[in-house]
């Protein structure tokens, strides 16, 4: 069937006749006549480009990480490195030993009660770690669950106690536990966590208004009582929630330092940071200067917490993972 073209228009058989080559000759703005600059990429070099960015920009990355691991790694592994030396060569800022001796592991655990301090340490540690993990999860669980009027409030009170200074609460706090009878024993080192701590409560808090509230309906019909909600769903559903909280609370217990120096008094209840704060004022500033036994003492003191964040590193970045997306 033939076209039906206007009239005064050319048909292609006039085109033909009058230019031969012109339905041969490319077209003028032909894509593989452009220059390089003006041209559209292809999608497999739009793809290569795409890769090469992506791959430069994962360099810089690895490179900035390198850079910050090594400057924070260094303190520790001059201290390691420094507990290996004699006294003479502790400050000679060798990352390798020129003289290797074994003689300040040996010798720390004689100057000091090393063992004794450990065990001291592990003792409240656990005991504050558990206490404040189930008395913020307590809390956490009424105010994620319970629906009541001021809840709003009342929890705003609970985070705007985070906002007081420790300096504000710690001579009252001490006048308590010194009416109670239990200054010099390691009771104020703990047990204050009975009453749980604001952050946790948040923390758990906003976990626990992402758990599913059909559970605990379901629970509830069957007979479950509050408590059964609370240790048979909430904290089951919690776990990685609570193991941030138990982990946080072991590092701090762990270096806590203001609370040992306000509270003990004999030398057998020290902790590892009351018993390196004696070393310091023994062998460091009191004359002796073995700042080798301080530094060993330093590098025991920390492994465990080195041991325990590889452990726990994971279920570390799964609870906070968690508890920003569900909060």
């Amino acid at each position: 069937m033939s076209r039906v073209l206007p009239p005064g228009l050319p048909h292609d058989e006039d085109i033909d006749a009058q230019h031969p080559t012109a339905s041969l000759a490319p077209y003028p703005h032909a894509e593989q006549d452009r220059p390089a600059s003006q041209r559209k990429p292809t999608r497999t070099e739009a793809a290569g480009r795409a890769r090469r960015r992506h791959l430069v920009r994962r360099s810089l990355v690895i490179a900035a990480l390198c850079v910050l691991a090594i400057v924070f790694a260094y303190p520790f592994v001059w201290l390691v490195s420094a507990s290996f030396k004699p006294r003479g060569e502790v400050f000679d800022n060798r990352l390798i030993p020129e003289t290797f001796t074994w003689d300040n592991y040996v010798q720390v655990w004689q100057a000091a009660p090393l063992a004794l301090w450990l065990w001291n340490t592990l003792l409240v540690t656990v005991l504050a770690a558990t206490t404040v993990t189930l008395s913020s999860a307590m809390v956490a669980w009424g105010f994620a669950y319970f629906r009541f009027r001021g809840r709003g409030a009342l929890f705003g009170v609970v985070l705007a106690s985070m906002m007081l200074p420790g300096a504000v609460t710690m001579i009252p706090t001490f006048l308590i536990w010194n009416a109670l009878g239990f200054v010099g024993t390691l009771v104020p080192l703990w047990a204050q966590n009975l009453f749980g701590s604001a952050f946790y409560v948040f923390l758990l808090r906003q976990f626990m208004l992402g758990l599913p509230r059909d559970f605990f309906e379901a629970a509830r019909v069957d007979g479950a009582s509050n408590w059964d909600l609370f240790w048979r769903i909430a904290l089951p559903l919690s776990k990685p929630a609570l193991a941030v909280t138990f982990v946080f609370e072991v590092q701090a217990v762990w270096t806590d330092l203001m609370r040992a120096l306000i509270y003990l008094r004999d030398s057998s209840d020290y902790t590892l940071p009351r018993g390196l704060k004696s070393l310091v004022d023994a062998f460091g500033f009191g004359g002796e200067w073995h700042w080798e036994l301080i530094v060993t003492a330093s590098v025991i003191a920390t492994v465990p917490m080195i041991i325990v964040f590889f452990v726990a590193q994971r279920q570390i970045i799964h609870g906070i993972s968690a508890g920003g997306v569900k909060g």
